[in-house]
């Protein structure tokens, strides 16, 4: 029996240090951001038979979802490509199989990931030419492939850096190298991974996700209410930004304070009305009432509770 209560209390323990290994983004409970990642510029003076750009982002729109911390938008590219299918099938031009086209229900994004690549270099040497199979080479020489970049946290609404952090990632290795042939990546991240270069990419892309999982809380996180009917406050924020049953936010009306020459925005501040709590919960909206405060109306913006 002793041995067996040990054993009990062993896995336990496991268990609370793992739940304490994986802690709620963010102190207000796991409240998610929308974001977009914008093309990475290719300023490393480097050209090859692939987009590095492309590569780079496509790794990090991966790598963000599966953290499962963010709703990650498509890329400017996706997102028009969507828009010009909503005009072609609004034209009448295609079988719409009795579907009425919907427009306005595109997610806008709450911050932008943009950045630079400033330096690529991939050396992947392949001994006697190596062998080439589907877009990979394989030799039996060295590689050295190392990347550094630079990532901007952009506030969509008023284009202004939030955060910024220099990423880097480099791999040496001898023997058996995986490098690329021309033509090699064509968004099969999965092959471009096992690549050398593919992994200096992941290990600088590791850096920037681990760097936002962190920072990106600490940008204030914010809403609007999009309707008021009797003691009803709904805002467009729900399950899918992680919003929760017992939530409280401060609603009130947003002070801008802009350079008068330059337009720049300079402060951005709430003047509060009153404090809402979530009572009921949808994909994408909120039911709440008001606990503190009157004057609540149409158009305020929702912001955490401090």
């Amino acid at each position: 029996m002793p041995r067996r209560m040990s054993i009990s209390m062993l896995v336990l323990i496991l268990v609370v240090m793992l739940i304490g290994a994986f802690p709620c983004f963010g102190a207000d409970g796991g409240l998610r951001y929308s974001i977009m990642v914008s093309k990475f510029q290719n300023r490393s003076n480097w050209s090859g038979q692939w987009d590095l750009g492309d590569a780079w982002g496509a790794v990090l729109t991966d790598s963000l979802m599966q953290t499962g911390k963010f709703i990650v938008l498509g890329e400017k590219d996706m997102r028009q490509e969507a828009m010009d299918e909503q005009d072609l099938a609004a034209s009448g031009r295609t079988a719409g199989g009795g579907r009425t086209v919907v427009t306005g229900q595109m997610t806008p994004a709450q911050l932008l990931i943009k950045g630079d690549i400033t330096h690529f270099q991939d050396s992947t040497e392949g001994g006697g030419g190596g062998i080439g199979i589907g877009g990979f080479r394989i030799g039996a020489g060295g590689s050295n492939s190392e990347i550094n970049a630079v990532l901007y946290v952009v506030d969509s609404s008023t284009g202004q850096v939030l955060a910024s952090k220099k990423c880097y990632g480099k791999v040496s290795e001898t023997g058996l190298s995986v490098g690329l042939t021309r033509g090699g990546f064509s968004g099969d991240i999965g092959g471009f991974k096992k690549t050398n270069a593919g992994k200096a990419v992941e290990l600088a892309v590791d850096e920037a996700v681990a760097f936002m999982v962190t920072k990106v809380p600490e940008i204030p996180w914010t809403g609007e209410i999009v309707m008021v009917k009797g003691d009803k406050v709904y805002i467009n924020r729900g399950t899918r930004e992680g919003v929760s049953v017992g939530h409280t936010f401060q609603v009130g009306k947003v002070e801008v304070l802009r350079d008068p020459k330059t337009g720049e925005v300079l402060d951005q501040t709430i003047e509060k009305s009153g404090t809402i709590e979530v009572v009921s919960v949808k994909e994408k909206i909120s039911i709440c009432k008001l606990t503190q405060g009157s004057g609540i109306t149409k158009g305020m913006a929702v912001m955490t509770a401090e």
